[in-house]
């Protein structure tokens, strides 16, 4: 690393306390994602709505969240980070006070898009991981892993807050201290991060010690086809990942165990999650970000294989907590492989697409296995579909290795 670099803060002990304040943040935005779940049953019986009326500002927070990323993305590729963070706190502030007065379904349902989701949590996923990105060679890809585990660390912390205070308060008085709660945390945590990445500061930006040179990196994929193969694996990737995410509760049920048993296997598959982010960080740095890719994807298949052939109790309990393990490295690898062969000047707003279209595959994958089980009346059709999905994604994992191999190939 060249003195540039180290005077930018590349490595340094500021670039981990920048990681910290980068997790803090996305744990404390990640709430939008989590919160109208936690309320969806005081929700119905406030507004005296069907349940899936009452489910549909989960569904438009996801598509504020998606559409967010994007332009949360571009925001932070201009100005820095810190402006979408400021502009996310003051919206999640909002939305949720504002939501607290809703006094129509519709009222709430706008204020979880467009402020909570579109406006606020967007913020603080793709936009952090991006940043993140540039602070670190050495350690590039276990920085990138734990900064995206706040999304996972949000839905282990927020709900039991929620609850507990949504059955002493009210769901309104809760929301209305969840935006004062943003507000207050993050708007501080913002100013750790004013000083700017190193390339806005005219500063070459480094690669990692296994990366290629950074112009022969660029010169592997048409960027645009890179872009579109990436976005096709969020979606497909994610289509099979929420058969389980999305569906657990409901599958416990079916089978006998009772929904509280399918919510401690996703609470199990969301902290084995967090670990699997965290390894799978610290294997990127090794093998760099498509065979990171190409492992969780083989895993993630795998471990939605064991799904139909074992459905008792325990062993759901332990199939659910190695497809936490398998899974959760996924996403975060798309970012590695965006910041291994594409400018970082664009890494914003480009890690944000690649984002919104795992979100796209959640809300997708979690309607067509709804979709699924309705005309069949069982899940393991569901399991299979997931798994044609995940195939798709371990087909472009593969393809873009072999052509990364064949561009090094020797004459």
């Amino acid at each position: 690393m060249d003195r540039d670099q180290q005077s930018a803060g590349v490595d340094s002990s500021y670039a981990w306390l920048r990681l910290v304040a980068s997790l803090l943040l996305a744990t404390i935005g990640g709430v939008g994602i989590w919160s109208s779940v936690v309320v969806l049953p005081a929700v119905q019986a406030e507004f005296a709505v069907a349940r899936s009326s009452a489910s549909i500002p989960y569904t438009a927070t996801l598509i504020g969240f998606a559409t967010g990323g994007i332009l949360m993305g571009r925001l932070a590729d201009r100005f820095g980070i810190v402006v979408p963070i400021i502009i996310g706190a003051c919206a999640l502030g909002a939305g949720y006070v504002g939501a607290s007065m809703a006094t129509t379904l519709w009222q709430f349902t706008i204020a979880q898009c467009v402020l909570v989701g579109l406006l606020g949590s967007s913020a603080t996923f793709g936009p952090l991981v991006a940043d993140v990105s540039y602070w670190f060679v050495r350690r590039r890809g276990t920085a990138i892993g734990i900064c995206a585990s706040g999304n996972y660390l949000a839905g282990t912390i927020w709900p039991p807050f929620i609850q507990h205070f949504v059955e002493s308060v009210g769901w309104r008085q809760t929301y209305a201290v969840v935006g004062i709660v943003c507000v207050v945390t993050m708007l501080p945590l913002a100013l750790a991060l004013r000083r700017r990445p190193p390339h806005q500061q005219g500063i070459r930006q480094p690669s990692t010690p296994a990366d290629l040179g950074r112009r022969e990196r660029e010169r592997v994929f048409a960027p645009q086809t890179l872009q579109a193969l990436l976005v096709l694996a969020g979606i497909s990737c994610c289509v099979a990942m929420s058969m389980p995410q999305v569906h657990i509760v409901a599958y416990c049920g079916d089978l006998g165990y009772g929904v509280a048993r399918g919510a401690e296997m996703l609470s199990i598959m969301l902290g084995t999650g967090v670990i699997s982010r965290l390894g799978s960080g610290w294997i990127s740095d090794r093998i760099g970000g498509l065979r990171t890719l190409l492992l969780g994807s083989v895993l993630q298949c795998l471990t939605l294989m064991l799904y139909i052939p074992f459905n008792g109790l325990m062993s759901l309990y332990v199939v659910s907590a190695l497809f936490g393990l398998s899974q959760g490295g996924i996403v975060p690898s798309y970012a590695m492989i965006i910041r291994e062969y594409l400018p970082p000047q664009e890494a914003g707003a480009r890690v944000g697409m690649v984002l919104m279209s795992t979100i796209v595959g959640m809300a997708l994958g979690g309607w067509l296995t709804g979709v699924i089980f309705d005309v069949t009346g069982s899940y393991q059709v569901a399991f299979l579909h997931g798994i044609l999905w995940n195939l798709l994604n371990l087909a472009i994992a593969l393809w873009l290795l072999f052509k990364q191999r064949a561009r090094f190939a020797p004459a």
